[in-house]
């Protein structure tokens, strides 16, 4: 389990302030990533080991997945 309490939370540049569906990560100190609901940033985070969150980020470029 990682401490989140130093972590530095960011949100993509693709993302908006007009309160829509957004996430926030946050890169560890072991290259692991943390994700969390920008919504709900005291609520519940996923963190994912460094080779999980390379592949998820490579499929995501590849266009793997559905947008609707």
């Amino acid at each position: 389990m990682h401490d989140l309490s130093g972590a530095e939370w960011f949100t993509s540049s693709y993302s908006n302030d007009q309160g829509g569906n957004c996430i926030e990560a946050a890169r560890l100190t072991d290259d692991s990533m943390a994700v969390r609901d920008s919504k709900d940033p005291q609520g519940p985070a996923l963190t994912f080991p460094p080779e999980a969150w390379r592949a998820f980020a490579s499929a995501a470029r590849r266009g793997e997945f559905p947008t609707a």
